[in-house]
């Protein structure tokens, strides 16, 4: 009788345990952090010795460490499209056919389409409480200034506060600009081509070969001076126009302020985990660290190593301690999955104008933002959840940002979208030990809408082959990176093509130094031919989407920008400091 009762009691010791942990693994509470331009050297946990960065590397410890977790693309525009919906940006239009692949202003009318399907959206249909704090550069409105077919509330999100677009040396005074080069280069030939042609028709006009009407001459003047003068205009206030504070679809601080910046995002990440503790919910904190322009509170201003930029890096992971410290306080660590990321790796061209190194560390690997290159792309990949997923393990198989769309959605009990295509996989069963061979076979690398680089992981190998067709020309051609056009460009002049493609094993060579030949790799021309009918399946599953990062979709539209007074008034308002926040204005 007593054996009886003491088994009776361990099957309902054994019922309660399983209990909570199917309450604790079924719909989860979600933390998505994103860095921004963070190198993957950056971080204690993958190898750095001189920045300090506790807290991030206390989610390797207790959590799982990715090594080849990869950005589906090397810009923020792209890669964050594909993290919110599983998908590579080609499919979305979120990949530029021009020079340009992000968006640079906040009246330009592209942006993730209203068709998508973000990982908020089937999330908010579960129950979960959706937030968004942070950059959200994916776009804000269509039409008019205030329809916000593009904005963070129309994407699934229940709350949003942070910047619609980005944050860039321009939003800070002193911090020099992004465009003014390209802007003096971009001008001078319109006006040279505009002033010989008034002189030619000056002289023409005075020798009486061809008379040219007086009022025609007029509106010729009239269009070019109104265009200098709106371009004028623009890049003048360029930072009242587009940087600025949004709370929903209110503007609260117009220009941005970056006095204090980060512990206010993280006030308000740690406010909505409070108001949203006895329910599941999602947040995305989507730092602007370590984007430029670079910015610290006092609190630690030059106390890291590596100037302003570590004290950016260091200052976020205080940031992420924070967060890790209010789950603990609410009881939800073992409730709550934890990420960690980059959109895509460190900008290793990014210099001020004092000299100063304004960018990070890829570590090991080449290259870095804007291009295919491992330290583009490359990024961290750490997920935390205590008794759920491996402690302390790493793992060294190709994973994607597009997984994780897959893997929270299966664990909110949604249904994955059966009407398109989702290049994610669900990564639980490698966190957990219960598969060690990702699904991902290949991955596809574009720089903007050109497929540039392809992965290949076969099953039977350990060997991940990597292919480019072509790779930018760096400049100066010794150094690591474009630094005379501070970022990498991805067609014409900007690059060199290879016919046959450049082959590397990055588990031979992850820092893809020697490209292989058929004198050096037997299975040369066979690596190739597998590749080359992957490309083709995957060009086949590719269906024609409107383009969002059309020049068109890209430039500045006034009566799309959002103003919280008037132009006339600079559209300023302060409302972080007290006071009611107004609606917002077109231009």
């Amino acid at each position: 009788r007593k054996k009886m009762g003491l088994l009776l009691l361990l099957l309902i010791c054994q019922c309660a345990i399983n209990s909570v942990k199917t309450r604790s693994f079924s719909k989860p509470n979600i933390i998505l952090l994103m860095a921004d331009d963070l190198g993957i050297g950056d971080l204690g946990c993958y190898g750095n010795r001189t920045l300090r960065t506790p807290n991030i590397d206390r989610l390797a410890e207790e959590g799982v460490t990715l090594t080849q977790h990869i950005a589906a693309s090397p810009l923020c525009t792209p890669s964050r499209a594909a993290f919110l919906t599983g998908r590579y940006p080609i499919r979305s239009g979120m990949a530029a056919f021009s020079r340009v692949g992000v968006f640079l202003f906040s009246a330009s009318s592209g942006g993730l389409p209203s068709e998508e399907i973000t990982f908020s959206k089937l999330l908010k249909q579960k129950g979960y409480a959706t937030a968004l704090i942070g950059k959200w550069h994916l776009g804000m409105n269509c039409e008019s200034s205030n329809d916000f077919c593009h904005h963070p509330l129309s994407h699934g999100f229940d709350y949003f506060y942070g910047l619609p677009v980005t944050n860039l040396r321009d939003c800070k005074p002193g911090q020099g600009s992004v465009f003014l080069k390209g802007v003096q280069k971009a001008l001078v030939i319109p006006i040279q081509i505009t002033g010989i042609a008034l002189v030619s028709l000056a002289i023409v006009q005075y020798i009486g070969l061809l008379k040219v009407p007086f009022q025609s001459l007029g509106y010729f003047f009239l269009i070019i001076t109104i265009s200098f003068v709106v371009l004028i205009f623009f890049f003048y206030h360029f930072r009242h126009l587009n940087c600025f504070l949004m709370r929903d679809h209110q503007i609260i601080q117009q220009p941005l302020s970056y006095e204090n910046l980060t512990e206010r995002l993280t006030k308000e990440a740690m406010q909505f985990i409070g108001r949203s503790a006895d329910t599941p919910f999602l947040l995305v904190l989507s730092y602007l660290h370590v984007h430029t322009a670079l910015h610290a509170s006092e609190n630690f201003k030059g106390k890291s190593k590596h100037g302003l930029y570590g004290d950016a890096v260091e200052e976020m992971d205080w940031s992420v301690g924070q967060v890790l410290d209010v789950l603990e306080k609410h009881n939800l660590s073992d409730k709550t999955l934890v990420y960690f990321t980059s959109d895509q790796g460190a900008h290793v061209e990014e210099i001020s104008s004092a000299g100063e190194v304004h960018g990070g560390y890829n570590g090991i690997y080449k290259g870095g933002k804007s291009t295919n290159w491992e330290g583009g792309i490359r990024v961290p990949g750490l997920l935390h959840w205590p008794g759920v997923v491996q402690a302390g393990a790493y793992i060294d198989e190709p994973t994607s940002n597009m997984d994780i769309f897959p893997t929270i959605v299966k664990l909110a009990d949604a249904q994955l979208p059966s009407d398109r295509i989702i290049d994610g996989h669900d990564l639980l069963p490698l966190l957990q030990g219960k598969v060690t061979r990702s699904k991902h076979e290949f991955l596809f690398h574009y720089c903007n809408a050109y497929l540039n680089a392809v992965r290949w992981h076969p099953g039977n190998s350990e060997s991940v082959w990597k292919v480019f067709f072509f790779t930018p020309n760096f400049s100066p051609e010794d150094s690591n990176g474009c630094y005379d056009s501070h970022v990498c460009f991805c067609h014409g002049g900007f690059v060199t093509r290879h016919d046959p493609p450049l082959l590397f094993d990055l588990s031979r060579d992850p820092e893809e130094k020697v490209p292989l030949t058929p004198e050096t790799e037997s299975r040369f021309y066979e690596i190739l031919r597998v590749i080359q009918q992957a490309v083709d399946n995957h060009t086949r599953s590719l269906h024609a989407v409107p383009d969002q990062l059309s020049w068109d979709n890209l430039l500045w539209k006034p009566w799309l920008q959002l103003c919280c007074s008037s132009l006339l008034q600079s559209c300023y308002c302060d409302y972080e400091s007290g006071g009611s926040p107004l609606q917002v204005h077109s231009g």
